[in-house]
């Protein structure tokens, strides 16, 4: 088993969401009983509020963009201190400054990015295809260099990622613009229908392989939406009919042992639509299932 020196890293941003509840997922998470599986008790849970700050920025594309910078160099330079940043949104944007900024850190040590998208949305639309404008439905296409010139220029240029190197995993909910994005660009995805078809464990596998033949190393994005809405209620945009909570928190755990994976984000928690603790219970079983442990493991 892998001795995984954890990093969190919390992103209270709704700012790319139309509900911005989700930004309030950090906050929830820190503020629950500890997690005892994955932090020492002398380490913290950071969490990176919404820059209040930044002259002159007071649209939801500039206080993203400013967010992602800031996020890049965080998680740039955990990875550069050899530590397993796994950062918790905040809406999906945070994305953008996820892997713009592991791509940095990545690139000085001669290793290609891989990642596993797990979403119900493709997050791939640009400006002129989004009916709703919202920004967390457009990072998988920034990071792949498309899309507004601010936010694909985050931590350097794009691409932050190759086509090739990306799968995506529980979209059921698409607009046709993204769709005919990610199919010119050559990016694989998996529909739900197929997921209900084969199973999640073989659609998983196929997905995994994929990227690790494509890449060196690889990271992997949770959208809580992707979920089945029984089991994680606690989202801004839910989908019926997703993926099981036990199927994907087994898959990660079985991740655990993999030291090509170098970073975890799970976004879109909101805690305000949770009920029964349900949704918050899910992320911090994919939390400590990434060191291969149990919430109350010590």
């Amino acid at each position: 088993m892998i001795m995984r020196d954890v990093e969190l890293i919390g992103i209270a941003s709704g700012w790319g969401a139309p509900d911005p509840g989700c930004a309030d997922g950090p906050r929830a998470l820190r503020d629950a009983a500890p997690l005892v599986c994955v932090l020492p008790p002398r380490r913290g849970f950071s969490v990176l509020l919404q820059p209040q700050d930044e002259p002159g920025e007071t649209s939801d594309l500039g206080q993203v963009a400013a967010l992602a910078r800031r996020l890049a160099e965080t998680v740039s330079y955990s990875l550069l201190r050899q530590r397993f940043p796994v950062v918790i949104g905040g809406d999906h944007a945070c994305a953008i400054g996820t892997w713009s900024g592991a791509h940095a850190a990545l690139a000085q040590q001669q290793e290609s990015l891989g990642l596993l998208w797990v979403d119900a949305h493709m997050d791939a639309h640009v400006p002129a295809t989004s009916p709703s404008g919202a920004l967390h439905g457009m990072p998988l296409a920034c990071l792949l260099g498309e899309g507004d010139a601010t936010l694909i220029s985050v931590a350097g240029a794009a691409p932050k990622l190759l086509p090739e190197r990306v799968c995506v995993i529980g979209v059921r909910s698409y607009e046709p613009g993204e769709r005919e994005l990610l199919q010119r660009l050559g990016v694989k995805v998996f529909y739900m229908e197929e997921i209900q078809r084969r199973g999640f464990a073989a659609v998983w596998r196929e997905a995994l392989e994929h990227v690790r033949a494509h890449s060196t190393v690889y990271g992997l994005t949770i959208d809580v939406d992707a979920l089945d809405p029984r089991d994680a209620p606690g989202v801004g945009s839910p989908e019926p009919d997703g993926i099981a909570a036990v199927d994907l928190v087994a898959e990660v755990r079985a991740l655990a042992a993999d030291e090509r994976l170098c970073a975890l984000e799970i976004a879109e928690f909101n805690p305000h639509h949770d009920r029964e603790d349900r949704t918050l219970r899910v992320v911090r079983e994919l939390i400590c299932a990434v060191t291969g442990k149990d919430e109350h493991d010590r």
